[in-house]
Order: structure tokens, then sequence, then C-alpha cells
């Protein structure tokens, strides 16, 4: 997590999906799903935050649905820290998937360090990499206005599939490192 504002990593990033992601309500089965929780965990979790009045549910048959509180005095706070902390993700999944031609995307360098627990000084910018043949521009803006609403540069690294296989000390690099998914499957593994 790039800040420890929320009681655990899974709780941000349950947070973040659901507060950031523009779906309008969540089944906790896809909930848990989308943010690489188990069933049972993320049930916990629900259940807190239904609790501490961020979330509210709605059931149909035995599908239990659930979505921000918005009359919550603390929806808009936590909104706000969920988007400089743990918001790329849900922002640039949702704005990528608008973006033809791309096959897969994923943070790197130390902001997705901070996201996946390792320990360094908060992060500047965002490092991002979109895989396929997208329009460059349409990546470009879409990154933009993520970094008006995160508050942080992001900076897209653009490669097809073959310059992916190429010999690079950068992808040597990016492969060492911290890897999030955001869209597709992650390369090299």
């Amino acid at each position: 997590m790039t800040a420890p504002l929320f009681r655990s990593d899974g709780q941000a990033r349950l947070l973040a999906e659901l507060f950031l992601s523009g779906a309008e309500e969540l089944n906790v089965r896809e909930l848990a799903g989308r943010v690489g929780l188990s069933y049972a965990t993320a049930h916990r979790e629900v259940e807190r935050l239904l609790e501490a009045g961020l979330l509210v549910e709605r059931r149909v048959g035995q599908a239990r649905l659930v979505r921000p509180d918005v009359t919550s005095p603390l929806a808009a706070p936590v909104r706000e820290l969920l988007l400089v902390s743990a918001g790329p993700v849900p922002l640039l999944r949702a704005e990528f998937g608008e973006v033809s031609g791309v096959v897969s995307a994923f943070l790197f360098g130390s902001f997705a360090a901070r996201l996946t627990g390792q320990r360094g000084s908060a992060p500047g910018d965002i490092d991002v990499m979109v895989t396929g043949t997208p329009d460059p521009m349409a990546v470009y803006d879409a990154c933009r206005r993520v970094g008006d609403q995160v508050r942080r540069d992001v900076n897209p690294t653009i490669l097809t599939a073959e310059e992916l296989t190429a010999p690079s000390g950068f992808l040597t690099q990016v492969r060492s490192g911290a890897m999030v998914p955001i869209i597709g499957d992650l390369p090299w593994q």
C-alpha cells in the first residue's frame, strides 16, 4: 500500500474498487475476485465496512450486492484518500477498457512496489506499462485524466508483443521488480 491509512492492504483494494471503479454495485464474490482476496476475507471486510457506515447492501436472492454509502459523511474523505493512495488501478482499468488495442496493462516501479507492500519512500509518480497496439494519444490522454484525479503524474510505456520479447536492460529491470496488473495477464509469468 502506498500509505498506511487503512486497516489492511486488502481493505484498501476493496474500498478502491468500490469507490473508484465506476461500478454501481458489486456482489461480494465478484468484488473478492476483482481485488484478489478470498471470499471469506472480502466477506469479513464488507461486514466491517457496513458496520462503519461506509457501505450499503442490497440482497437479490442469495446475492449480496454492496456499494458505497454516498450519504455517509465519511464517503467523500475516504474517496479522496483512496484516490491518492490506491486509486490508479481501478481508474486506469476503467480508462484503458475504453482504449482499443490494449492487450494488457500493469503498474511497475516504486508505486507498484508500495502497493505490493515493499518498503520505501513515497512514490512521486506512477509508471504503467501498456502492451498491444493502442493509439498512443488515447493512452496518454487516459493517463493524464487519471493523473489529474490521483494528483500524481502517470507515465505510460507502450510496447508491442514483439518489443516485450526483445533484449532490453529496461525490461530486465521491470521484470525483476514489483508489478500490479490492471488489465489482462502480466507478461513473463
